[in-house]
């Protein structure tokens, strides 16, 4: 048992036991020591949101889950390809939005609560840092919660727009198929699903998230360098580091001499730029992090 979890002395109440992840050894002190020490930024991704039931992109083998998503390309070119879009989010979302946060996500908000935490930039789309608690959040990726007018660019609730889906397709949601990271289903006929377009000027529709082959807004990039220079250390939250979008901020915090900690299930690509490296689940690890906070 490490030191915060046992018992204080004079007779106060023993505090809970926190494990340290098995086999963690230096890494998990050195993430502790750097979430705890203050002033790190979190990265998250996929892998801190799969214990709230939604699926990574490639799991613990690194091996893709799923064919290519859809494109921005794709989706912006094409009626039938964003009526396919639709008609699978569509599905999606209800599993999404009925997603709850999990030990991984309240830990990340309780550091932050705690002022530890220089900022949370996260890939996901999901809100549950948000549901958590967490404030300060970059969303790198958009959010599922919004949706945006390809015409007049008017940001709308995804919560309107599902009502309006039900409403033009009623039976639509009797359909299940596994969900995906990115809020879509595994749905083959979608031939009959009425897409709905802009309230305000009938243009096409699009959720607020970062299609692959869309670039990430300039502002919000030059927004998470500037985070990741002032931070005293980058910690990699459950992302294999696949996409560039990720990734760079952990090449750039490299560079600058700033220490990477990694904890995701699985090798990543930043795992030859990080000072250490923990193949763990990330809400025991993170509980146990916080297991050896002080008493506040």
């Amino acid at each position: 048992m490490n030191d915060a979890a046992r018992g204080s002395r004079g007779g106060c109440a023993e505090r809970p036991r926190t494990e340290t992840p098995a086999g963690a050894g230096d890494s998990f002190g050195m993430l502790a020591e750097v979430l705890l020490g203050g002033g790190a930024v979190v990265l998250s991704g996929a892998g801190l949101s799969t214990e709230s039931g939604i699926p990574d992109y490639r799991g613990p083998t690194g091996q893709a889950r799923r064919g290519q998503p859809m494109t921005y390309q794709a989706f912006t070119g094409s009626a039938v390809a964003r009526q396919r879009y639709w008609a699978r989010s569509h599905l999606g979302w209800h599993h999404i939005a009925a997603a709850k946060p999990n030990a991984g996500h309240h830990a990340v908000a309780e550091l932050e609560r705690r002022g530890l935490l220089a900022g949370i930039i996260t890939q996901n789309v999901d809100g549950l840092h948000q549901a958590a608690g967490a404030r300060n959040i970059t969303e790198l990726h958009g959010s599922l919660y919004r949706v945006v007018c390809l015409s007049c660019w008017q940001r709308t609730s995804r919560r309107v727009l599902d009502e309006r889906l039900r409403a033009s397709n009623p039976s639509w949601h009797q359909r299940a198929s596994a969900v995906h990271p990115d809020g879509d289903v595994a749905l083959e006929e979608t031939a009959g699903f009425a897409v709905v377009d802009c309230e305000e000027c009938g243009g096409a529709l699009k959720p607020d998230v970062v299609f692959f082959g869309e670039n990430v807004p300039k502002q919000r990039v030059e927004a998470c360098y500037a985070m990741v220079s002032a931070a005293r250390a980058l910690v990699v939250l459950g992302s294999s580091l696949t996409v560039m979008s990720g990734f760079r901020y952990v090449r750039h915090a490299a560079s600058i001499g700033t220490p990477v900690v990694i904890v995701n299930q699985g090798a990543t690509r930043g795992d030859d730029l990080a000072a250490a490296t923990l193949d763990a689940p990330l809400g025991a690890t993170l509980s146990a992090v916080l297991g050896r906070a002080p008493r506040i």
